[in-house]
Parts: structure tokens; C-alpha cells; sequence
């Protein structure tokens, strides 16, 4: 994995749920059959209301009508990201529709469990409210070995909270993946 990530914001609120990510009806594609699992994508935040989205009537949709992936790679989140049901079709939606990172305030432990164990995608969590100073279609930049982002359409650079060991986990596709290369798992 990169030690940066690059990318465009899309802002969500607070409490954005795994059926909000990827509504139930949705479940039935399978996760391996990479035909299927592009559907994934295609409806990662499908659920959202317009009014939670932090984004007003007529703006920019997370996927465009036709499209597997998106063109916003970052998401900001504000308060309790991922709770509802614990899921891991959540992040990993997240990441068919080609998201890196979400960089939200708090999470439900689960999908934060979820997004680390899969390696589906980084979890940051933030030193400050962002949904408010950061908006949907900014340029960020994320340094992972400084836990940093900046935010490079308004120049201006936030803290964000380590990682810790899960970063190692991450990069390595996943848990399984990581005891493997370390020897914890054979």
C-alpha cells in the first residue's frame, strides 16, 4: 500500500448505517465472483437520504448511473460511521466502489473491525469535526506514516488519530493475510 493516498472527498454525516451503505436488497451478489461482486460498488451508498448526505438536492451522486466505481476515493465521516447491522459487505462495497479511506469521527466498533480485518479500507478516525470544514469534491491528501490530511484545495492540514497496528493488518489485504506473513497462522 501506498504511504499516501490521494484522492476526492465525499462527505457524509453522522451515524451513517451498513444498510445505508449497502442496502439489504443488495446482499444477494456473491463476494467472489468479481462479476457480481463489482455490484458492490455500483450500490455502495445507495441507501443514503440526500439529508444525511451532508450534500443538498441535485448534487453530485457517490456513483454515477451506470459506473462500478466512483470518482470520490475518500470518504469523511462525521459521528458513529458503520453502525447498524455487522455486516462486512459494508466496507467491502466501499472498496468495489474504489474507496481507500474514511476519515470519520467515530465508528461503530464492528465496521471498524470489519473494514481492518478484511483490509478492505483505512479507517482514520479524526482529531476534529470535518464534515463542516471539508467538502465533497476537495482534493485531499492522506500521509499514512504521519497521520496526517490535507486538505489541498483549501491548503490547510489536520491531525488525524494513529493507527496504531492495525496499519500493518491494512496493508496486508486483511488479518488472515497479515497472520500468515507473520507466522501467527500457518
Amino acid at each position: 500500500m501506498k504511504k499516501i493516498i490521494y484522492g476526492k472527498a465525499f462527505v457524509l454525516g453522522n451515524n451513517i448505517d451498513t444498510d445505508q451503505i449497502i442496502p439489504a436488497e443488495h446482499l444477494v451478489y456473491s463476494l467472489t465472483d468479481e462479476d457480481e461482486a463489482k455490484k458492490y460498488g455500483h450500490f455502495a451508498l445507495s441507501g443514503v437520504p440526500v439529508s444525511q448526505s451532508g450534500l443538498p438536492k441535485g448534487s453530485i451522486p457517490f456513483i454515477d448511473d451506470d459506473e462500478y466505481k466512483s470518482i470520490f476515493n475518500i470518504i469523511i465521516g462525521g459521528t458513529n460511521f458503520g453502525c447498524g447491522s455487522s455486516r462486512e459487505h459494508a466496507p467491502f462495497a466501499l472498496q468495489k466502489a474504489g474507496v481507500q479511506a474514511i476519515i470519520a469521527e467515530s465508528y461503530a466498533r464492528i465496521f471498524y473491525r470489519n473494514s481492518v480485518d478484511g483490509g478492505f479500507l483505512v479507517p482514520y478516525e479524526s482529531t476534529e469535526k470535518l464534515i463542516d470544514k471539508i467538502k465533497t469534491g476537495d482534493l485531499l491528501e492522506i500521509d499514512l506514516e504521519n497521520n496526517s490530511l490535507k486538505n489541498i484545495t483549501e491548503n490547510l492540514l489536520y491531525n488525524l488519530k494513529p493507527l496504531g497496528d492495525v496499519l500493518p493488518i491494512i496493508q496486508e489485504g486483511g488479518l488472515f493475510k497479515y497472520a500468515r506473513k507473520t507466522g501467527m497462522i500457518i
